[in-house]
């Protein structure tokens, strides 16, 4: 693994290459400096929101700014309607370039010293660490302490670095388990439950199973690990040298894990990929599915009648999923870090999260919106609010790249060659522990 850039490589990139840089077409002549800044407001407001009586200091654009923002081209009819409604109460100009989610932090990389980067970025919370790194997103400073009271503290602790809150909350997502109603009535809320539905339901023959998710892939089974006591690195994420994926905890579920290959689903984890499962689940035959809120559109589509439930407990403990956390981030090169950190703060308010559950079905991080009618009354939103309320969000540190391939490799060998699961949650880990110190030199 390369080792992460630092602030002070990503400050000489700036010096050198501010002469040079120019403004892509898409960003609309709006021009930032390429020197990153530490936010301090341009127009005589301190930093931190107070004035010199102690007193809040409201935050107001510096003159004649202009903003980019970028997103995915799906949040186009939500942003568009965040800049309009932001440029009639501010008086300040946005335009959107279409950037996926997840291809936004290396492309900042690049572009923000170079200072043709969008003032306010939108990604995943697992990219958090690099982006801090490399010295690329501005704290939220100025609306720290609304962010967290009014946002889920999962939510919150995801978007925060090394005790630093850096993002402005605006969705959540995690899995769950969606049911066909017309094969299971009522969706079991224990693994035991399921075990004993299989027992009737399972033809091999005919392709029909009780119950299906991703084995291979350690985003779905975190589950199993996680609910009977372990977890991928301590301190909510951000301690490397403690990882807790061969704890006793992790071992126990590891084993319960085992036994669902004879009890459930009598399958190679190659022969169960999301593609499968999911032609299974829309195709009639599969009783229940682990998946996500992005698969909603394709079932509805399919027509079959179906429900969305919390994952059932594992070996009698409640099931903890990964779960992940989009959110606003301002550029720390922006020319205009007042207008960026209002235009955040706008675009994540209680009524702007709201708005994007209606425009895109996005679930709000905001504890408020998720108590609104409008997503109480939605049976399958709220299932999967109830399975984030008991999700840990997954580690942001650079670190977190270590894990995937050495932990599935170990789920399969547990899985599909009955390995000791100490044995191979063990080997699993002296992995991860050699990747991190290889990266560390």
């Amino acid at each position: 693994m390369k080792k992460t850039v630092s602030l002070l490589m990503v400050l000489t990139l700036a010096a050198t290459m501010t002469a040079c840089g120019s403004k892509s077409e898409n960003n609309t002549g709006n021009t930032n400096t390429g020197t990153a800044n530490n936010g301090t407001a341009n127009n005589g407001a301190a930093g931190n929101g107070t004035n010199a009586g102690g007193e809040e200091a409201e935050l107001t654009p510096e003159p004649g700014a202009t903003l980019l923002v970028w997103e995915a081209k799906e949040e186009r009819p939500f942003v568009e309607k965040m800049m309009q409604e932001f440029k009639d109460k501010y008086g300040v100009e946005v335009k959107m370039e279409e950037i996926g989610a997840g291809d936004q932090v290396a492309k900042l990389t690049t572009d923000g010293p170079a200072g043709i980067a969008a003032d306010v970025v939108l990604f995943p919370h697992d990219n958090l660490g690099k982006a801090v790194s490399s010295g690329l997103v501005l704290p939220n400073d100025e609306f720290e302490d609304a962010a967290k009271a009014e946002n889920s503290e999962i939510a919150v602790n995801a978007v925060t670095y090394d005790g630093i809150l850096y993002g402005y909350p605006r969705a959540v997502e995690t899995y769950a388990m969606f049911y066909n109603k017309d094969l299971i009535a009522t969706p079991p809320t224990s693994f035991d439950e399921v075990k004993t539905f299989a027992k009737t339901f399972n033809d091999k023959k005919n392709n029909k199973y009780a119950f299906m998710w991703d084995i291979g892939n350690f985003y779905f089974s975190y589950p199993f690990l996680s609910s009977t006591g372990g977890y991928v690195y301590g301190n909510g994420g951000q301690d490397k040298a403690d990882i807790g994926l061969n704890n006793e905890g992790a071992i126990q579920g590891a084993t319960y894990f085992a036994s669902l290959k004879k009890d459930v689903l009598p399958l190679k984890s190659g022969d169960v990929t999301y593609d499968i499962k999911k032609g299974l689940f829309t195709g009639g035959t599969l009783a229940m599915n682990i998946d996500g809120p992005w698969a909603i559109g394709d079932i509805k589509k399919s027509g079959i009648n179906f429900g969305v439930a919390p994952i059932p407990t594992i070996d009698g403990k409640p099931a903890v999923s990964f779960s992940g956390v989009k959110a606003w981030y301002v550029n720390s090169f922006t020319k205009y870090p007042n207008a960026a950190k209002l235009f955040a703060r706008f675009a994540s308010t209680k009524e702007a999260q709201l708005e994007d559950f209606t425009l895109t079905g996005a679930i709000p991080a905001n504890k408020e919106a998720t108590e609104d009618p409008k997503i109480q009354n939605d049976e399958v939103v709220k299932a999967f609010i109830e399975q984030f309320k008991n999700s840990q969000y997954m580690p942001s540190i650079p670190e977190m790249g270590n894990v995937w391939t050495p932990i599935g490799a170990a789920l399969s060998d547990i899985w599909n060659a009955g390995k000791d699961p100490k044995t191979a949650l063990d080997n699993a880990v002296k992995q991860i522990q050699d990747a991190n110190a290889a990266a560390s030199k």
